[in-house]
């Protein structure tokens, strides 16, 4: 038998598998699968479409400063005169090809109360140090922003380090604080708008918001897809543990207030506008990905409380299980296409084997699913990109066009496949370098940190930012160039980075 016999036999066998009644359950779990991130896509377009109707309501009515508030009034000097003073803590790493971009949009907000910015680097070495140096020296008698040196994390990660420095030296007067990453851009109307539903629903724990990713072309951009607003007192008042829980061995700020707020019954919201644009590097390797993800499923292994742990081993468990329940499907449809592929080259007839043309259906039901989920992230994405526009009118425009959506799906793939060995490997290994520095966990807190400008990785995962200066050499290239190398060399042996 010759091996393309073998073949034909394994993947006519391996289609009869697929077609299985456990086999099309997996392939109906696919369908629900993406069924469900198509509607849960299709409500968030709704409700940021609403957002743009009403502004859109606004203008139409005479106020064209809609994107700082929808109703006119407010913009009045005597309602401006009483808002309260917020503080904005920014923890740094790194400099990178965005950030200064992204600082000017931070700090140049056009909220009428009084505001400071406390951008908190670990020491003076940090690129960010001297970067934000100039910029704030462009900007010294326009804002309150000043530079903190921290200095080294002993007991938690060295962002909660930072961030509860700035914390500590933030003016005796503000209401609220407002924890921004140094890798978004804010519009000028969002402080205003975070303060206002604060203002108006004195129950709200945190606001909080999510990135409009704007890939840079590799498919590691692709594959990625923050801030917090709280009360200052809060803080001051430790209330709930929050320092303490932060301070203590936390790792991930994101999951452990989320889990204060749990266990305290807080209200976490996330208002319509909380939408900012987020560039990714354009040379984001596939090494960089790897490890952006190990932090993704990290953080699942830190905790607080029992309760807390009982919830990250539900999050771990079920996304590791949907995540390759998602790419299964696929894995057997590209069999069953191969297999009809084989048969109809070799001139034989679909009807001759009856689960072929099964397969064949179950793949096409994939596609149709496939088809109604990417139309809508699509959607969302067109809302969302429109939506950044109008709220800031000053900025050059986004654009779908820097959307490569075939991209998109195979990064889907990609993701959904290798979260759950993040998961397991974060699981197992209890350790992560983020940002040139190892931390290590014991009963869900950090127990130890290492630290060396001689191991680990020279830049950032995500901004392509430089952790040290001039010391680092030219970053990885992505991943298509890794490809590109390794195919134009396949019969060499293979140097590009895992």
């Amino acid at each position: 038998m010759s091996p393309f016999d073998s073949l034909d036999a394994f993947l006519i066998y391996s289609s009869g598998v697929f077609c299985s009644p456990l086999a099309i359950f997996i392939h109906i779990q696919g369908y629900l699968i993406c069924l469900t991130l198509a509607v849960g896509w299709a409500f968030a377009a709704y409700v940021r479409s609403r957002e743009i109707r009403q502004m859109k309501d606004s203008m139409k009515g005479g106020n064209s400063f809609a994107f700082l508030s929808h109703d006119i009034n407010d913009l009045e000097h005597s309602n401006q005169v009483n808002l309260p003073r917020v503080t904005v803590v920014m923890p740094l790493k790194g400099f990178g090809e965005h950030n200064l971009h992204n600082w000017r949009t931070q700090i140049t907000s056009l909220y009428g109360g009084p505001l400071e910015f406390h951008f908190v680097v670990e020491s003076t070495d940090d690129p960010a140090y001297h970067a934000l140096n100039r910029l704030l020296a462009d900007f010294k008698d326009d804002v309150d922003a000043k530079i903190i040196v921290a200095g080294l994390s002993t007991t938690c990660s060295q962002k909660i380090h930072n961030q509860l420095i700035g914390v500590e030296r933030m003016h005796k007067d503000s209401k609220y604080v407002l924890f921004l990453d140094d890798d978004v851009r804010l519009h000028p109307g969002s402080i205003g708008a975070l303060t206002a539903e604060m203002e108006k629903n004195p129950e709200i724990f945190i606001q909080t918001g999510y990135p409009l990713d704007l890939p840079s072309g590799s498919l590691g951009s692709y594959c990625i897809y923050e801030y917090h607003m709280m009360h200052a007192d809060d803080f001051r008042n430790n209330r709930h543990g929050v320092v303490s829980d932060l301070r203590d061995g936390g790792y991930s700020d994101d999951m452990t207030l989320a889990a204060i707020a749990g266990a305290h019954k807080r209200l976490i919201t996330s208002p319509p506008v909380a939408v900012f644009p987020h560039p990714l590097a354009s040379d984001l390797s596939f090494s960089r990905y790897w490890n952006y993800l190990r932090k993704q499923t990290f953080v699942l292994e830190s905790y607080t409380t029992k309760v807390n742990w009982i919830m990250n081993r539900a999050l771990f468990s079920s996304h590791c299980y949907l995540s390759w329940g998602f790419v299964a499907p696929y894995l057997m449809a590209v069999v069953h296409l191969a297999a009809a592929l084989r048969i109809y080259s070799l001139g034989d007839s679909l009807g001759d084997s009856a689960h072929i043309s099964r397969g064949l259906t179950l793949a096409g039901c994939l596609a149709i699913c496939t088809f109604i989920e990417l139309l809508s992230m699509w959607n969302l994405t067109r809302i969302e990109v429109q939506l950044c526009n109008m709220l800031s009118p000053e900025a050059l425009p986004l654009s779908l066009a820097s959307y490569n959506w075939c991209l998109v799906f195979i990064a889907m793939l990609v993701d959904n496949f290798l979260y759950p060995i993040s998961a397991f490997r974060s699981h197992f290994s209890q350790s992560i370098n983020w940002s040139g520095i190892r931390y290590h966990l014991k009963d869900g807190k950090i127990s130890k940190i290492d630290r060396s400008k001689d191991k680990g990785p020279k830049y950032t995962d995500l901004g392509g930012k430089r952790l040290y200066g001039k010391r680092g050499g030219h970053p990885n290239s992505s991943i298509f160039g890794s490809w590109s190398t390794n195919l134009t060399q396949w019969r060499q042996p293979r140097k590009f980075d895992v």
